[in-house]
């Protein structure tokens, strides 16, 4: 049988289920990822599941998201990794090393290997022919510690390139491309592949800028062959060792299949608040802007920076506009250096900042009230850049670099000057250093974790009870964010290890009563939120299903979840529901009082749930649980499960 790339990763690391669309199936995974959002509770979930050291070929730990020390907690926390990466056999990612994406395709990812991290944008390894998928930190965890990764078998959607990207067309723009036609849940349940002579015009980096915001689509990961573009990467980074061709077979097939014509592309400009808001830029054109952000893991490589300066080389920005320039790893900012780019860039008027995620994440850089800030980020959700008022527009950098120098939102074709042609390094810096190797295994065991103030054990939680009657404390649209559930940002990021403390910031953006209000149904026994379609959108991070569990979240109906959010809340005992009739979502009002009963028999007998709204009769619903994950539901999440020992038997 023909298979495509992605069928082919899967079938080398199958272990469990079969191939079939909607199935669980079980992988093996030999390489993950963790960030300091969120490898703080995985190495928190790695010492309460007493593992001795990981299982996987390679695992790293990035310090890439909270760079900003205004106080202990960054620090302490940056400490508290580094001895827990020594601990456990991992490697380390200093701060200021990069971000995590760009910085592991180039030192540690390889072709045909599997990934997970706790990270949604870990799919942008596909670029290299790698299976990479975000999840929450406890299943990263338990990949860490040699365990199969779960997920229902994706269709396939085979996106074939053709033709060549006009000039001032990047590879932002393929991405804003799909995201237009489809939106922000057009990939899910599919794994997107692109292939086809297209594929060929596209470098190593380029294919990260559109693999990374396959998470944008909703998209279970997104997958590019490994071929001579992958081979020629690897060689310039010095691996070439690690590089295999991997592609699809001949007559390979997909479930679905679409094309792109890369030449009939034009520049093109998401729109506040949602990556799916995609526009011709000259829609928009004429918008004044206050800044134009440079950088991220959406337009990491030496090309998306450099195209800038040679754009500005020898002008001025306007004097309305903040140039921000958030260089995604190190080695781009030394390269950017040595070729003397980098200063053209300052003497635009460029504002240089570390290299890091930085204001993609919330930490620093955010806008002005009201004013336009052009973003190359991946996301655009309110609130996510620091700003609650922020209007973020995502585009390619051709377009952010000529609306800098006008001042205002501007079609880089309609600038008076040849699209400039960018010639990469023939040998980029590299520095093994600044990536720590982990420690041999007993060296490794004498390692004491170093804990400070900031960082507290993650509760126990009991098992799932056989009935709740519990009141529905809020009720939200469609698209809910796990920004706008638990905000990022230099307010809240840094209490990532204090489950209380950061448990004080869930929905503020939305409500900023739900805290104290969920506090008042704690005790009582919980409560229940009600949601829109594709609930919980974005970021992998499971403080968005663990802070409000803490706070006495037990279930959750909704119309349809995002797949990372929908299984966090499983990892943490919170039950996901979803309606049956659509219609039902717009008779249920806050502070109804909702009841499930004989959950113990039910579950695991059907996926068909009766709820009963007190005063106005029963609703049906319906769950999409595996039975192991029922299992851990009953557990009351996958921490108790695993302590069970279930993890062995499943």
């Amino acid at each position: 049988m023909a298979l495509n790339v992605a069928q082919k990763l899967m079938k080398d690391h199958l272990v469990s289920g079969k191939m079939e669309a909607g199935e669980e199936i079980g992988l093996k995974i030999d390489q993950t990822l963790t960030q300091d959002a969120t490898g703080t509770l995985v190495m928190l979930e790695l010492e309460a599941m007493g593992i001795d050291r990981v299982k996987t070929e390679a695992s790293a730990q990035y310090v890439d998201h909270n760079l900003i020390q205004v106080d202990h907690k960054n620090p302490d926390d940056h400490l508290f990794l580094e001895s827990a990466t020594r601990r456990f056999g991992v490697y380390f990612s200093k701060p200021g090393n990069g971000v995590s994406h760009p910085v592991h395709m180039q030192r540690i990812g390889k072709p045909g290997k599997t990934m997970v991290g706790s990270d949604s944008h870990t799919c942008a390894a596909g670029s290299i022919g790698m299976l990479a998928m975000g999840a929450g930190g406890m299943e990263v965890a338990l990949a860490m510690a040699g365990q199969p990764f779960y997920v229902k078998m994706p269709e396939i959607w085979g996106v074939k390139l053709t033709g060549e990207l006009p000039d001032w067309v990047s590879a932002k723009d393929v991405i804003l491309e799909l995201l237009r036609r489809h939106g922000v849940k057009g990939g899910v349940g599919k794994i997107i592949e692109f292939y086809g002579p297209g594929v060929s015009q596209l470098g190593a980096m380029d294919r990260h800028v559109i693999a990374n915001m396959g998470a944008e689509l909703g998209a279970t990961t997104t997958v590019f062959p490994s071929d001579e573009e992958v081979r020629k990467f690897l060689e310039m980074e010095e691996r070439g060792e690690d590089w295999i061709e991997l592609k699809a077979d001949k007559d390979a097939s997909y479930d679905l299949e679409e094309e792109i014509d890369l030449s009939s592309l034009e520049p093109l400009i998401a729109k506040p608040s949602s990556p799916g808001n995609v526009v011709p830029v000259r829609e928009v054109a004429g918008e004044p802007i206050y800044q134009a952000y440079i950088g991220s893991s959406a337009n990491p490589g030496y090309r998306d920076v450099a195209i800038v300066a040679e754009i500005v080389k020898g002008k001025q920005v306007s004097n309305s506009v903040s140039l921000d320039i958030n260089p995604a790893s190190r080695q781009l900012l030394s390269d950017m250096t040595k070729s003397g780019l980098l200063f053209e860039l300052i003497q635009a008027g460029g504002r240089l900042h570390q290299a890091g995620c930085n204001g993609c994440i919330g930490m620093g850089q955010a806008p002005a009230t009201g004013r336009n800030s052009l973003r190359t980020t991946p996301r655009n959700f309110p609130g996510r850049s620091g700003t609650k008022e922020d209007a973020v527009f995502l585009c390619s950098p051709e377009t952010a670099a000529a609306s800098a120098l006008t001042g205002k939102i501007t079609d880089p074709r309609d600038l008076e000057m040849e699209y400039p042609k960018v010639e990469l390094p023939e040998q980029p810096t590299i520095n093994n250093e600044l990536l720590e190797k982990p420690l041999p295994l007993e060296e490794a065991r004498k390692t004491e974790l170093v804990k400070g103030p900031n960082i507290s054990k993650i509760p126990e939680f009991e098992a799932l009870p056989d009935e709740m009657e519990l009141p529905v404390l809020f009720k939200v649209g469609d698209d809910i964010s796990t920004d706008e559930i638990l905000a990022g940002g230099g307010r809240v990021l840094p209490y990532r290890s204090n489950l209380e403390e950061i448990s004080k910031f869930t929905f503020e953006i939305l409500d900023g009563t739900y805290y104290e209000r969920a506090m008042e149904t704690r005790e009582a026994g919980g409560h229940v939120i009600i949601g829109g379609s594709n609930y919980g959108q974005g970021s992998s991070r499971e403080h968005a299903a663990l802070a409000p569990r803490y706070l006495g979240l037990r279930f959750v109906i909704v119309k349809d979840y995002a797949r990372i959010h929908w299984q966090n809340l499983v990892n943490f005992g919170v039950l996901p529901l979803e309606f049956v009739h659509d219609e039902d979502y717009d008779m249920l009002e806050h502070g109804d009082v909702l009841r499930v009963k004989n959950l113990h028999q039910t579950l695991p007998a059907t996926n068909a749930l009766e709820v009963e709204v007190k005063g106005k009769g029963p609703i049906e619903a319906k769950h999409s649980l595996s039975k192991r994950q029922i299992d851990v539901m009953l557990h009351g999440g996958l921490i108790n499960w695993v302590k069970q020992g279930e993890a062995k038997n499943s």
